[in-house]
């Protein structure tokens, strides 16, 4: 089954890679990229696809082996089902992961039994947990920090050797070199992956479990050892944050405190007893080892110091027993057994024992083992009750916020929420395809003119209508049409195009606030629309495609019936009307207000809106005198201007007059072209018949039909790529996004957020918590009978 999901896979990732082979792209600008670009865009595509691909198999081969465990579950017949039942180590183990998850700083009511690990930085903490799990699971190095995150081993008895990490599916055989190698270095890349930019340690947990013949059950969690002085290349707070995080994990009155002390050191040496009898004074859940003590019998001129150490006389701390073990040679090379034989020959022979200093009982990691695990279920059986019985507690209080603060509403986690907002936003895009084909064109047209009507005007008519010579009307319309065809119109319907698409988008994504609205998905779909956009990318051939039928368009002239002249002529009076009454009020803020806004308002007119006016009222006055006077004003006109305005007493500078000149005469201009509207309204008959009557001459209809029938082209011709292409596209988009974002618990942590989604969280989260506990103790009954 998961070789035939890995083909599948590959097919998909081929024909993705395909796609991108055959299909060009352009920025959201339309504008065609270099081959530099097109390789990096390309390979950005190749790298998200991968992702996207292996995010999927990781997410069938994990669906595979819950059906392999549902087969292996069935009996012959494949009707029945048997349970598998989980040890009672597991079970508890299950429950503190799901605790670690809630809370991860211990700040609730987190007072389950674990066992600590604790103790100067190379003290052999880690070989006495090795020891303890019959293992070399850990890295190692010689007096470097290893250790920068806590590690949660839970140890259970099992048929095999084997070692998992709680998020992995991967088994270690613990009796295989290579499988040992790969776990250290797994444990390594976690740690060094926990540990943040700047920093040293880590409090984040890795949680593993090891099973074996033999292992006595019980969680461990294996800190940071404890540090004197920072060195270079560590943190500045190393120190203390190594500090802040063991007194996290020992200040649970129900931890037992595993305390390790290196034998081979002078006592005086070690910070860890203090900070021990500072967590637990009485020593009523610490358990004390000194290690390396082959080292310290060769070392120390008095053997009798290390049985006061072990009598618990020599360090200010209590504790409820002492041990004393060794854990090797040194030699990392060295196998468990080696060093469990070696230990027991030096212990046998060792004067510790043979003068009585130290008890059978209290040497050997094996009797440790016994010891601990033995410490660890006296502590669960007298405490296990007592903490579900406060998480019950915290159970009611949370059902109680909730139903005193969202009364008509579910209780819903951040991945319900997420799976909620996510049927939403599809039922919103699909609705992109159900859009009417007029309501594409008709946005798409007025947008494109709101677009281009600026330049259509200043650049190609204006131009055109106020030259001398009005025979060249439609040379130089043909030349500028031509040059913004091809330079600059189907890169505009491109980008109007796209913006459409977005506005469409995004109004769909946005018009549910209504009854039903619920703005915690906001942040959300706002996430999953800009992605989207982000995504997204043209296709280039659509705009050499577009340009040649924008050029075909523009250059028909025919008009073939009276309805379509109307509309050509009522287009161009609503163009000239608009831009008349832009002019006006530019001229109106130039002169300032008239006499009536003056008498009823009691506003005045700036000294220099006074010279605009009376330069505009002599320029008006030039204008009624030459009706066809050219847009242009001559210089000796300008200087005639100027003087006149002397005569009575008002200065002004040549360039006012010019630039008011080309305010007065557009208005001149755009009026006069209105009134020849109105006569062009009965000139089909001669434009059909190529009648030439100068005053009847509407060229200008004709050049305003033709960009009318473009703008309906174009519109129409964008639309049909809108619904048969581009929605789609984004569509396919949207899930993208919205499957990335569903593998990717940091962002759904960042756009569901607010105390409602964390108060349902922690609902959910302590009735998990709760439920895992009643059945822990339901079994732990069970197996005390």
């Amino acid at each position: 089954m998961l070789m035939g999901t890995k083909a599948v896979m590959m097919v998909i990732f081929l024909e993705a890679l395909c796609g991108l082979f055959q299909h060009g792209s352009v920025d959201i600008s339309g504008k065609k990229v270099s081959d530099k670009e097109k390789v990096d865009q390309l390979q950005e595509e190749l790298l998200r696809t991968q992702l996207k691909y292996q995010r999927m198999l990781e997410r069938l081969e994990k669906e595979n082996k819950e059906l392999r465990k549902i087969v292996l579950q069935k009996d012959e017949k494949g009707i029945h089902q048997r349970k598998l039942k989980k040890s009672l180590i597991d079970m508890y183990s299950e429950v503190l992961d799901t605790l670690s998850d809630y809370d991860a700083s211990y700040n609730t009511h987190d007072h389950l039994p674990r066992v600590v690990v604790v103790g100067d930085q190379s003290a052999g903490k880690t070989s006495v947990l090795e020891m303890i799990a019959q293992a070399r699971i850990f890295p190692r190095g010689s007096g470097e920090m290893m250790t920068r995150s806590p590690v949660k081993v839970t140890l259970s008895e099992g048929p095999h050797h084997v070692a998992v990490f709680k998020d992995s599916s991967r088994e270690f055989d613990l009796t295989k070199e290579e499988d040992l190698a790969a776990l250290r270095n797994e444990i390594e890349i976690r740690m060094k992956k926990s540990v943040s930019s700047g920093c040293t340690v880590s409090s984040e947990t890795i949680s593993l479990s090891v099973k074996g013949p033999g292992l006595q059950r019980m969680v461990l969690v294996d800190l940071p050892g404890v540090i004197s002085t920072v060195t270079s290349g560590m943190a500045p707070n190393t120190k203390d944050t190594i500090f802040s995080i063991s007194k996290a994990y020992m200040q649970n009155p129900n931890a037992i405190i595993l305390c390790i002390q290196d034998g081979s050191v002078d006592a005086e040496r070690s910070i860890v007893t203090d900070l021990v009898s500072q967590m637990d004074p009485q020593g009523r859940r610490t358990i004390f080892v000194l290690t390396k003590v082959d080292l310290a019998e060769k070392n120390v001129t008095s053997p009798s110091r290390i049985q006061q150490i072990i009598e618990g006389k020599l360090f200010p701390m209590k504790a409820l027993g002492y041990f004393a073990v060794v854990t090797g040679k040194g030699n990392s090379c060295e196998s468990i057994e080696s060093i469990r034989d070696y230990e027991e020959d030096f212990f046998q022979n060792s004067k510790l024992l043979k003068n009585c200093m130290l008890k059978p009982h209290q040497v050997t990691t094996r009797n440790l083992s016994l010891a601990v695990s033995d410490c660890f279920w006296k502590m669960v059986r007298e405490s296990v009750e007592q903490q579900a019985d406060a998480f019950k507690a915290t159970r009611f209080n949370l059902e109680t916020e909730w139903k005193n603060n969202y009364p008509r509403l579910r209780e819903l986690d951040r991945n319900e929420l997420f799976e909620k907002a996510k049927n939403e936003i599809l039922d919103e895009v699909i609705s992109l395809s159900q859009v009417t084909p007029k309501h594409w064109e008709e946005i798409l047209q007025k947008s494109l003119w709101d677009r281009v009507s600026t330049h259509v005007i200043e650049n190609i008519y204006l131009p055109a209508a106020q030259s001398l010579n009005a025979g060249t009307f439609n040379t130089t319309v043909d030349i500028r049409l031509k040059q913004w065809t091809d330079k600059q119109l189907p890169n505009k319907a491109v980008e109007v195009a796209w913006e459409t698409l977005q506005e469409e988008f995004s109004r769909f994504m946005t018009e549910q606030k209504g009854k039903e609205h619920d703005d915690i998905f906001d942040k959300l779909k706002q996430a999953v629309k800009e992605e989207s956009i982000k995504r997204h990318k043209w296709n280039e051939r659509a705009e050499d495609s577009l340009r040649v039928i924008q050029h075909n368009a523009l250059e028909d002239r025919s008009i073939s019936d009276k309805q379509q002249w109307d509309a050509a002529i009522q287009f161009m009076e609503e163009t000239l009307q608009s831009r008349l009454k832009d002019t006006e009020s530019v001229i109106e803020d130039m002169v300032g207000p008239d006499w009536k806004k003056r008498w009823l308002y009691w506003v005045k007119r700036s000294k220099e809106q006074t010279i605009r006016n009376e330069t505009k009222n002599e320029l008006e006055k030039m204008i009624r005198c030459n009706e066809e006077h050219p847009a242009y004003l001559a210089n000796d006109e300008v200087t005639t201007v100027r003087k006149n305005l002397e005569a009575r007493g008002v200065a002004v500078d040549p360039c006012l007059i010019k630039d008011t000149w080309h305010q007065v005469y557009r208005q001149h201009f755009l009026k006069k072209a209105l009134s020849h509207c109105n006569l062009c309204r009965r000139g089909f008959y001669y434009y059909q018949r190529h009648f030439v009557d100068s005053e009847l001459e509407c060229n200008d209809v004709v050049l305003f039909w033709r960009i009318q029938r473009m703008l309906a082209i174009t519109a129409n011709t964008l639309r049909q790529q809108l619904a048969n292409t581009e929605v789609r596209r984004l569509e396919k988009n949207v899930k993208e996004v919205l499957e990335d974002f569903a593998e990717d618990c940091g962002k759904k942590m960042t756009l569901l957020t607010g105390k409602r989604v964390q108060l349902a969280e922690d609902l959910k989260k302590v009735r998990e918590i709760q439920e895992k506990l009643e059945v822990f103790i339901e079994a732990l009954h069970q197996e005390e009978k």
